[in-house]
């Protein structure tokens, strides 16, 4: 459900105070770190890729059939992973899909739980000023 105006405008507001009092924990929140997983995810698996290719290489050369087709699994393996790590990927100022990792049902409830935890203290705030 989107935002209305109102509490739109109420959350720019609670973000800029946030980065105003603690940027550094503001940036924190901004949730790079999951962007960054997962393009770590995808290089790994583009370096698994490789190393499938030399494997299955290698299995030719030496006449070992095993070797080539683990060397074809692992270039399975990895171009499955870099795809859905791809796909999964949020873009930058983007909010990470529901379904982007097993756990992200619990991690939507702590991250919600701390947004009202910071939305309790903005309006205490608020309270405490006389607006």
């Amino acid at each position: 459900m989107p935002l209305s105006e109102h509490e739109q405008r109420m959350l720019e507001q609670m973000e800029r105070a946030l980065y105003a009092e603690d940027p550094k924990f503001a940036s924190a929140l901004e949730g790079s770190g999951l962007r960054t997983y997962t393009r770590r995810r995808v290089y790994q698996a583009v370096a698994g890729f490789l190393v499938g290719i030399a494997l299955l290489m290698a299995g030719m050369v030496a006449k070992q059939v095993w070797l080539s087709v683990v060397g074809f699994l692992v270039m399975l393996g990895c171009a499955v992973l870099a795809v859905t790590g791809w796909r999964k990927a949020p873009k930058p100022g983007e909010q990470p899909a529901a379904g982007a990792a097993p756990h992200a049902s619990r991690q939507g409830r702590q991250k919600r739980s701390m947004m009202d935890r910071i939305e309790q203290r903005w309006q205490r705030r608020r309270d405490e000023q006389g607006h």
